[in-house]
């Protein structure tokens, strides 16, 4: 029908620009920033499930930087006691060198001198190893002296505990009662401060020194149980921080699929659109010349 009033083409055209238009501006919004969800009116439920996604994602990234702390924390405390027990097995070979009847009162008196260093540096090692300022190993205020709670994973629930509380007290306990000096403390039943490994005369040190012997290996065998107890822990987060590399790797997987843009057909899109476009302009132009053709009828 030919009217004056009412160009159903043109006002069929115009709507069908506006929408071409709207999809055009949607692909090259997607385009240029590369996700295929930039609104909640893109994908309601879609962005619900990215963010929940995401969300996970980047708490496990925390959780993998959290493994990777406290086994460089545990690693650290399992340093230093290597060293206590390379310190531990010289003083042993002291205390059996010193109660070989061919040492003489002098000679244990020499030795006991470097035991008592050795014994000085065992304290200044169990006091002051620290990681990020924090003692460790100290028997009063170390971290591994108590329970020590590893955050896992994204989720309050996704926790992991080490106990080294047993480990610590036994390994503090038997230093001390194989050298009176250590820590400057004194146990039952333990030799007096300096006189672990050599006495009044070079019978009575190599009593003394035969007595220090067992003590020093129950001391060696506590430095081991602890050393393992660390080693099983920091063995068990290094799995945790692997796991975690595999689910973050599938989850953000996951996520690119859902937000972000296949440019390949977005890109067929958009070119689609815009020949739509031109070819809807033309259109508008036509149908804007109908009213000349009513014009026509009446001259």
């Amino acid at each position: 029908m030919l009217s004056l009033h009412t160009n159903a083409a043109s006002l069929s055209a115009q709507n069908s620009l506006s929408t071409t238009q709207s999809k055009l501006s949607t692909s090259m919004t997607r385009l240029s920033t590369g996700f295929r969800i930039n609104s909640a009116m893109d994908d309601a439920a879609g962005l619900q499930i990215a963010t929940r996604l995401k969300s996970q994602t980047s708490g496990m990234a925390v959780a993998m930087r959290n493994t990777q702390n406290s086994v460089s924390m545990l690693q650290t405390a399992e340093g230093s006691l290597d060293e206590t027990g390379n310190i531990l097995l010289r003083m042993k070979d002291l205390a059996t060198q010193a109660a070989d009847g061919s040492s003489s009162k002098d000679d244990q008196t020499a030795m006991q001198s470097e035991f008592d260093s050795l014994a000085d540096e065992l304290s200044n090692i169990m006091k002051n190893t620290k990681f990020g300022g924090t003692a460790l190993l100290n028997k009063d205020t170390g971290k591994l002296k108590a329970s020590v709670t590893f955050q896992i994973g994204a989720d309050k629930a996704e926790t992991m505990s080490g106990n080294f509380t047993t480990e610590v007290a036994d390994v503090h306990a038997k230093l001390l009662l194989a050298s009176s000096r250590f820590a400057g403390g004194t146990a039952a039943g333990a030799t007096a401060t300096g006189t672990e490994i050599s006495g009044t005369d070079a019978a009575a040190g190599a009593t003394a020194a035969n007595l220090t012997i067992q003590d020093l290996s129950d001391s060696i065998d506590s430095v081991s149980a602890l050393r393992s107890k660390i080693g099983a822990v920091a063995n068990r987060l290094d799995h945790v921080y692997n796991n975690l590399s595999n689910i973050s790797t599938n989850t953000q997987n996951a996520t690119g699929r859902i937000m972000d843009v296949d440019f390949a057909t977005e890109s067929a899109k958009m070119t689609s659109n815009q020949m739509l476009m031109q070819a809807g302009t033309a259109m508008l132009k036509q149908t804007n010349q109908m009213s000349s053709m009513v014009m026509s009828l009446l001259q």
